[in-house]
């Protein structure tokens, strides 16, 4: 397997070591019981880019830092309030050691952050977020860095089968939605448009968006209408296929869509819905739950066989080739890495 970047949950030290030199390319995260030290003791920031970064650096391709994942719109105004002032000291960390430059300062967001996302056009961020949102926006612009969501159109088919169209959320033919002049063929599009929307509408049209996670569950319990391996394969194979294309949404047809794919393993000890346990591409075994075209490019048709057992002892992302797709790890209680 080519592999070309991963994101961490964490800052395991004994991955980053392990793939000191191999030019894989490695988001690390600061997790949210962090933030409000951070926010209130810059040293606190210091210290774990100390520890976290600068000594894998530049062996280990460091590129990025998750601050926090889907803070915003959970009701605890303290860590939403610390938000941005962890991200700014972890920044300011990062640049008193000159790695600012190299090293990219961002957070993981619901896509549920919007009160509105269809059609895209009208995106707009929730009335209780929007405090918290101008100066992560602002942030943002200042440091270059872009804007991740968390976007999951499994969720909406589930909630809603019978008026959410299946071919519209797996990126497989359909007559599409219309909005204005631009025509939307999946779902996952529109929710990235409906970012750059909501982005615009607070005064900003210079920030990138990312999807930090996407997925589908291969099984789910009874009432989790449209968890089935069959779906997961279409969904996961069907968005390699447009990342290896170099394909951009229809409000930015130049911008390469960027994608971190959740999740490499199965999580056997996750609590909540069977579906939370069954998001993997691979079992811990290294086995493939199911056989998946990723028509990357160069890689031939991209099924079962060419996916091949995957070693969890050697790798830890899904291969990209050509495309700029990744994959994600959480770490898990039940399974060692490395």
């Amino acid at each position: 397997m080519n592999v070309n970047r991963v994101k961490l949950y964490d800052a395991d030290p004994k991955v980053l070591t392990a793939f000191a030199n191999t030019g894989v390319e490695f988001i690390i995260s600061v997790g949210n019981e962090n933030l409000q030290t951070m926010a209130t003791s810059p040293g606190a920031a210091r210290q774990w880019v100390a520890q976290h970064v600068q000594p894998f650096i530049p062996a280990t391709r460091i590129t990025g830092i998750i601050v926090g994942n889907e803070v915003l719109g959970n009701n605890d105004t303290a860590m939403a309030a610390s938000l941005v002032p962890a991200m700014q000291a972890v920044y300011d960390a990062l640049a008193a050691l000159g790695l600012s430059g190299r090293v990219t300062v961002s957070s993981a967001h619901s896509v549920n952050v919007l009160a509105s996302s269809f059609p895209p056009s009208s995106g707009a961020f929730q009335e209780g977020v929007a405090q918290y949102v101008r100066p992560l926006l602002d942030f943002h612009s200042k440091t270059g860095s872009p804007f991740l969501i968390n976007a999951y159109p499994f969720f909406a088919y589930k909630g809603s089968p019978a008026s959410v169209s299946l071919p519209y959320v797996l990126f497989q033919p359909n007559a599409g939605v219309r909005d204005g002049g631009l025509v939307y063929d999946n779902m996952l599009y529109a929710q990235i448009d409906a970012v750059y929307a909501a982005m615009k509408a607070m005064g900003h049209t210079d920030i990138g968006v990312r999807v930090s996670e996407t997925g589908w569950p291969s099984k789910g319990d009874e009432d989790e209408v449209g968890a089935t391996a069959q779906n997961a394969a279409a969904y996961n194979g069907n968005l390699m296929q447009r990342i290896a294309m170099g394909q951009g949404t229809p409000l930015k047809p130049s911008v390469p869509i960027d994608v971190f794919v959740f999740a490499l393993f199965n999580e056997n000890m996750k609590p909540g819905p069977a579906s939370e346990r069954n998001y993997g591409l691979f079992y811990p075994n290294g086995s493939p739950v199911y056989a998946i075209n990723a028509g990357t490019a160069g890689s031939g048709d991209g099924g079962g066989s060419s996916v091949g057992r995957f070693d969890p002892y050697s790798s830890q992302s899904m291969f990209s080739a050509a495309s700029r797709l990744v994959a994600v790890r959480r770490r898990l209680s039940s399974l060692t890495m490395l």
